[in-house]
């Protein structure tokens, strides 16, 4: 079955350029536009896609509010949504990845990277350019907390390794890497992630970043 995938920008050449590129990979499928959040929304209900991509700054609605309900508490839907952005719009992004968007890409991405960003988002995989993640959670520390609120209750849930895992996925490492630096198998790493997922009732991987510097468990900066 071919990934599904709603293209949503207020551009309508961006949108173009976006299917030419989508359309020539033989397990995509475009299946609707839209040039603002609304739209998104009557798309997604209409047309059921498994990715959306989604531009921030439009008319009428954002995608930031869209994103939130597209994906928010009661959407039992599969569209994920995959946050389009330029550097100078970074800011918009963390606020995009708590309403719920599965990941981000820069809109001059190569067109292999979208491509294969898509499929990512699609599998449930989510976190895309760990690094980069990361280093834009640090850049735009002052929306989050200073590490010095309570830990939540819900911490407590978690085994030792559970968080030492929680703060490696906080600060960017893919499974491989976390795997290498606590000397587990790749297995190992995606049971330990799936497990705090489970008990801190998070949709991925980048929710499970922005609650680790949210709660203070990772403090921006920190190595």
């Amino acid at each position: 079955m071919a990934i599904r995938v709603l293209l949503v920008d207020d551009q309508p050449l961006l949108r173009t350029g976006f299917r030419m590129i989508l359309e020539a990979e033989a397990d995509l499928a475009v299946v609707g536009e839209a040039g603002d959040g609304l739209q998104a929304l009557e798309q997604v209900r209409a047309l059921q896609p498994d990715v959306v991509l989604m531009d921030i700054r439009m008319p009428r609605m954002d995608g930031v509010e869209a994103t939130r309900q597209i994906t928010g508490p009661g959407r039992d839907g599969p569209a994920k949504v995959l946050v389009l952005t330029t550097f100078d719009l970074d800011e918009y992004v963390v606020e995009a990845l708590r309403a719920g968007a599965s990941g981000f890409l820069l809109k001059d991405a190569p067109a292999n990277e979208l491509v294969q960003a898509i499929r990512v988002v699609a599998a449930g995989e989510a976190m895309l350019a760990p690094s980069i993640t990361r280093r834009l959670l640090d850049k735009y520390a002052g929306h989050l907390p200073s590490g010095d609120e309570q830990v939540p209750d819900t911490l407590n849930t978690l085994t030792e390794r559970e968080v030492e895992v929680l703060k490696l996925v906080a600060r960017g490492l893919s499974n491989a890497e976390i795997a290498a630096d606590l000397f587990v198998s790749e297995t190992t790493v995606k049971t330990h992630v799936g497990h705090v997922l489970t008990k801190l009732g998070l949709r991925d991987r980048v929710q499970a970043a922005v609650y680790a510097y949210e709660s203070g468990l990772v403090r921006p900066g920190a190595q």
